[in-house]
């Protein structure tokens, strides 16, 4: 142990090794004085770095034990009052006392160089050390040629290991952990592994900032590219098809479509852009967007929860059939618990004219939904209830998607009118494509052959209508039936004075006070002019008259007839 006090110098943000020529600008009073100190002397000072660098006067407790002897090559005063002084580390030391004198701390210390055999391990570091020292300079510019040739030659590995830590890019304590160990091969050991790191991050990096640099490279090919095509489009008169993408591409971000959905949408829109507009495919691709971005997704009207409301429609609309208005009424109870709840399907049964169609669109008005209706008569083709594959000229979606469109939500009801006159032949059979559409199961995952895409059909509210039960046994499964019977002499009387003849006397100009339609009349008309079991042939008499009174009115001088 060196028991002569020997001036410290405290550093900041760096290591100083053996071997090592390091310039260090000094500016703190205890420095300046420590430094004025030992270039009385033998020029030889100790560099001991602090624990934290922000500490502007370190105490003994600031600074690490261990650090470097360095000598004092050139020390040159600057302007400000600072010092630029070159070191050169001589040798690591093991510090045993600090001791602050008044004007800078001086510390004894020891000598850690310990000289060690060349083991096998020690000289195998030492040749792969070399070997990574010089791929590593490739990577970092800031070592000096001269310092890989020179590394190349020592033979004295201690040297070696220092000139080596001293270059790499590692952080301050992980160098004052190196400047630490006192084993060689231990050292070397840890230089490796530092100079492997530093290697692979290296070459990490280069691959991330490659891959980032052709992608931008592609990005501003494409910009580039697609600027002269808008400007080739342009003075070809083609400057609809830019603003047709443009809306295409803003109405993608507005629309609530699904993951599924938007993925198609996004891939069709790519494939449009790298085509001729001019071309068939494009048009195709064109209606295709139009009819996907077009169609609701989650878009729901507000259901009407006012049992109480919703029964007041029903009433003002329809007379009598009590069983329908009672399962209506059960319906929007449950929902009102229930805040999704599957729309049930109804199947009105009865004979023409009791009035089915009518009492579909007064569900819809009673329950906030709105109404759209399909008639289903005499549909023999599959694809009419599925859709046509798009790559058929003229293709369309089914009448459902279509329906969808229409109704402008996703909760509509929809009025299956005429189920049982669904036909089938060798194009299919519409009544097992209705399967997937009116099974609660099923029907949330509804695919059109046009669309290729699953649709959601659950929240639709869906009613049926026929005259008899000549439907299929699985679509009647999935349905619950309502018959709806013919009408008594005294409810068609009801219905005649309360729904028919006003609406008559208004659809032919007539005022109430003009023409008036007594109970014995409409009986006289049911019992003798018509034999039917719905009310339409009594609403062509009632219209009947009403024509026959405009008449008398028009060449007479009556002013009033009942």
């Amino acid at each position: 142990m060196n028991k002569q006090q020997i001036p410290v110098l405290p550093l900041r943000d760096i290591v100083v090794f053996p071997y090592m020529v390091a310039p260090l600008f000094v500016g703190r009073k205890a420095s300046l004085m420590a430094l004025n100190n030992v270039m009385t002397k033998d020029k030889k000072i100790l560099l001991i770095t602090q624990k934290n660098s922000e500490v502007d006067n370190p105490k003994p407790e600031n600074l690490y034990n261990y650090g470097t002897l360095a000598k004092v090559l050139q020390l040159l005063k600057l302007p400000d009052g600072t010092i630029k002084v070159l070191v050169e580390g001589l040798e690591r030391v093991k510090i045993f006392t600090i001791v602050d004198t008044g004007d800078f701390l001086s510390a004894t210390y020891s000598a850690l160089n310990v000289k060690e055999k060349s083991t096998t391990n020690i000289m195998a570091l030492a040749k792969i050390i070399k070997e990574q020292f010089e791929l590593y300079h490739k990577i970092n510019k800031k070592i000096s040629i001269d310092v890989v040739n020179n590394v190349k030659t020592y033979r004295d590995f201690n040297k070696l290991a220092d000139v080596v830590i001293a270059s790499l890019n590692i952080n301050l304590p992980q160098k004052q952990k190196l400047l630490e160990i006192q084993s060689l091969e231990s050292r070397l050991d840890k230089i490796y592994g530092y100079l492997i790191s530093e290697i692979d991050a290296f070459q990490v990096e280069k691959k991330i900032k490659g891959r980032v640099k052709r992608q931008m490279e592609k990005t501003q090919k494409e910009y580039y590219l697609n600027e002269q095509m808008k400007a080739i489009q342009k003075e070809l008169g083609d400057s609809e098809d830019i603003d047709d993408i443009t809306e295409i591409e803003s109405k993608l971000k507005e629309v609530k479509l699904s993951s599924e959905a938007l993925d198609k949408c996004r891939s069709e829109l790519k494939k449009l852009k790298n085509m001729s507009p001019m071309s068939a495919e494009a048009t195709v691709i064109r209606n295709y967007l139009d009819w996907v971005l077009n169609i609701p997704w989650n878009n729901p009207s507000t259901v009407t929860k006012n049992i109480k409301k919703a029964k007041n429609v029903l009433e003002a609309d329809h007379y009598g059939l009590d069983k329908v208005k009672d399962r209506i009424l059960e319906y929007l109870a449950v929902q009102k618990r229930i805040e999704r709840i599957k729309g049930p399907i109804l199947c009105l049964i009865g004979p023409p004219g009791v009035g089915k169609t009518s009492l579909g669109k007064s569900i819809a008005s009673a329950t906030g939904r709105n109404f759209v209706r399909m008639s289903l008569g005499g549909i023999r083709d599959e694809a009419e209830i599925r859709g046509h594959r798009k790559t058929y000229i003229g293709s369309m979606p089914g009448r459902f998607i279509q329906a969808m469109k229409k109704s402008k939500s996703s909760n509509p009801l929809i009025l299956l009118d005429e189920i049982d006159k669904l036909g089938s032949d060798w194009r299919g059979d519409p009544s097992s494509a209705l399967l997937e559409v009116l099974d609660p199961e099923q029907n949330n995952k509804f695919n059109d052959h046009y669309l290729e895409l699953d649709y959601d059909l659950s929240n639709v509210m869906f009613v049926c209508t026929g005259n008899t039960l000549n439907i299929p046994p699985p679509l009647i499964d999935r349905m619950e039936i309502i018959r709806i019977p013919g009408y008594t002499e005294k409810e068609k009387n009801q219905i005649a004075n309360k729904y028919l003849a006003p609406k008559q006397i208004k659809n032919h100009g007539l005022k109430n006070k003009e023409i008036t339609f007594n109970t014995s009349t409409l009986n006289q008309i049911i019992r003798h002019y018509t034999r039917e079991a719905g009310v339409r042939n009594l609403e062509k008499e009632i219209a009947k008259i009403c024509r026959k009174a405009v008449k008398i009115l028009e060449t007479s001088s009556l002013t009033k007839i009942s």
